[in-house]
C-alpha cells in the first residue's frame, strides 16, 4: 500500500511517500480504508524527534483519519465510517496511508452527514480541547475561561467547547481573525499584540494559552483564587513562575498533552466533539486539499507557520 513515512527521525524532508507492506491486525484491531488524514503540529514534534515516544520505524506519519471499515470484528461492521485520532505514537503505526490498522479502543463512529473533511480537521483540536478544559481544569458552568490563541485550530476548539459548556470566554487573538473569534462564542475578544487585561486581573477562573507563549507572569496575574492554569503547547518555552503571587490564590498548574490521555479519556472526548461536528458548531474555517504525496511539504508548511486560517486535508486518493 501507499504511505507517508519516515525511516529516522529528522527534519520534513525525511518524509518518504512509497509502497510499505499491508497492515497486520492484532486481535483487537480495526482494518480501515483510510479517505483523509490531516497534519497537526504534535506531527512534526513527533517526526523531528522532538516528541519522545515509542514508535516502529519505518513510522507511518500522522495521527487523525476518517475512513471506512475493511475488516469487521471487535465491534465494528465492514462499511462503517470511522474515526480515530491517537495513531503514530505510543507504538502505533500513523493514518498517512492507505490503509491504517487501528485498536478498536481508539475507533469512533463517525455521525451521520458529518462532512469527513471537515471532521478529520476538528478531531485532534477538539480531544485536546474538551481534554483541557474538563478532563484537567474542571470547567463548570459560569465560569470564565481565557483563551490565548484563539483563532487556532486548538484554541477555537477551546473557545467553542467552553461556550457550549457556559463558560463565560475571554479571548485574544489578532485584529483580523477578531470578528471570527466573537462568531464561535467569545464574549471578549483582545488583540494580542495589546491587550487591554487591567480590568481582567483576578477573575480568570481557568487560563489556556494554546499559542504556546506561556507567559505566567500575566497568567499568575489573571488568574483568580484557586485559578488553574493548562499548559498545553510551547515545547521549547522556559518562562519564570511569580512563585509568591501563584501560591497565594491556591491556583495550579496543569500540564497537559493529548498522548498521554487513556483510551476511557479518548472515548469520553470524542462523545463531545462527535456531537458538536454532527451541530456543525465544530469545524474548520477553511480547508485545503493534498495529496499523499505532499506530506513533507505540508509538514514544512506546518513548521514554518503558512496555514494560518487553514487546514490541510491529506488524501490517498489524489495523485501528486
Amino acid at each position: 500500500m501507499r504511505a507517508a513515512y519516515i525511516t529516522e527521525f529528522g527534519p520534513s524532508h525525511e518524509i518518504r511517500h512509497g509502497e510499505l507492506p499491508e497492515p497486520t491486525l492484532g486481535p483487537t484491531d480495526v482494518l480501515v480504508e483510510v479517505e483523509c488524514t490531516t497534519v497537526n503540529p504534535v506531527d512534526t514534534l513527533v517526526r523531528s524527534g522532538r516528541f519522545r515516544t515509542p514508535v516502529p520505524l519505518p513510522l507511518i506519519v500522522g495521527r487523525d483519519l476518517v475512513g471506512t471499515v475493511v475488516r469487521a470484528g471487535s465491534g465494528f461492521a465492514a462499511g462503517e465510517r470511522v474515526w480515530t485520532n491517537s495513531l503514530g505514537h505510543g507504538g502505533r503505526q500513523g493514518a498517512a496511508a492507505e490503509r491504517a490498522v487501528v485498536p478498536a479502543d481508539r475507533l469512533y463512529r463517525l455521525p451521520p452527514g458529518v462532512d469527513p473533511e471537515h471532521a478529520v480537521t476538528v478531531l485532534h483540536p477538539g480531544g485536546t480541547a474538551y481534554l483541557a478544559l474538563f478532563t484537567r481544569a474542571g470547567v463548570r458552568p459560569g465560569e470564565t475561561v481565557f483563551v490565548a490563541g484563539a483563532a487556532g485550530n486548538v484554541g477555537s476548539a477551546v473557545v467553542t467547547l467552553a461556550v457550549e459548556a457556559g463558560a463565560r470566554v475571554i479571548a485574544t487573538a489578532s485584529a483580523q481573525d477578531a470578528q471570527y473569534v466573537r462568531e464561535l462564542g467569545a464574549d471578549v475578544v483582545l488583540d494580542y499584540r495589546e491587550p487591554e487585561l487591567g480590568a481582567l486581573r483576578g477573575t480568570v477562573d481557568v487560563h489556556i494559552d494554546t499559542f504556546g507563549a506561556n507567559d505566567l507572569d500575566q497568567a499568575v496575574e489573571l488568574i483568580a483564587p484557586r485559578g488553574r492554569i493548562v499548559l498545553l503547547a510551547g515545547v521549547a518555552a522556559r518562562p519564570v513562575l511569580p512563585v509568591g503571587p501563584f501560591y497565594q490564590k491556591d491556583a495550579s498548574i496543569l500540564g497537559f498533552v493529548i498522548s498521554h490521555a487513556t483510551t476511557g479519556q479518548l472515548a469520553e472526548a470524542a462523545v463531545s466533539v462527535n456531537r458538536l461536528a454532527a451541530s456543525g458548531r465544530l469545524r474548520s474555517r477553511r480547508i485545503e486539499r493534498v495529496p499523499l504525496g505532499a506530506m513533507a511539504d505540508a509538514h514544512l508548511r506546518m513548521e514554518k507557520g503558512e496555514l494560518h486560517g487553514r487546514r490541510l486535508v491529506v488524501r490517498p486518493d489524489l495523485s501528486v
